[in-house]
């Protein structure tokens, strides 16, 4: 007497590749949802990205991404105050997992040394979606040709890895 495999064998295989493609497209779904990169093109990240700003950025980085006065000299303490995140600052000219592990981890996690700054963690505050699409938000805002040059950045950071 066969056993049951053999007795269904061709619903056993429907069944089965039925299993892998819904496995894939969860997969494929879940991986989006989570928003492993910044994507300028996508209006709901941007959208999503533009309110976190709002609420967890634009107080010091300003509300057109223009940063704080100033950005480039040291105040009294030592520290330099926010940069600007559009295209006159220098956000563009880091690739995305560096601009994710900062706004994640903080800055001394890519600055040698003790560097002492005013920007807060937002590793336990921001989901990682959130924080891409904040980054999103953010290149939403450059020209063509920055986003293109930072495109190459990330590009060449991501071989390096």
């Amino acid at each position: 007497m066969p056993g049951f495999v053999a007795r269904h064998r061709s619903w056993v295989i429907a069944i089965s590749g039925f299993v892998v493609i819904a496995a894939a497209a969860l997969g494929w779904w879940w991986l989006r949802s989570v928003a492993i990169g910044a994507y300028p093109d996508d209006p709901q990240q941007v959208e999503l990205g533009r309110a976190v700003y709002v609420g967890h950025c634009a107080s010091c980085h300003g509300d057109q991404l223009q940063g704080q006065p100033k950005w480039r000299e040291r105040l009294p303490n030592g520290r330099l105050p926010a940069p600007p995140h559009d295209k006159t600052g220098h956000t563009w000219h880091h690739a995305d997992g560096v601009l994710f592990g900062i706004t994640k981890r903080g800055l001394n996690s890519f600055v040698p040394g003790n560097y002492e700054t005013d920007m807060p963690v937002f590793g336990e505050v921001l989901t990682n979606s959130e924080i891409w699409a904040v980054l999103a938000f953010i290149k939403h805002s450059w020209p063509p040709d920055i986003q293109a040059r930072q495109e190459r950045i990330t590009q060449q950071w991501q071989k390096r890895k």
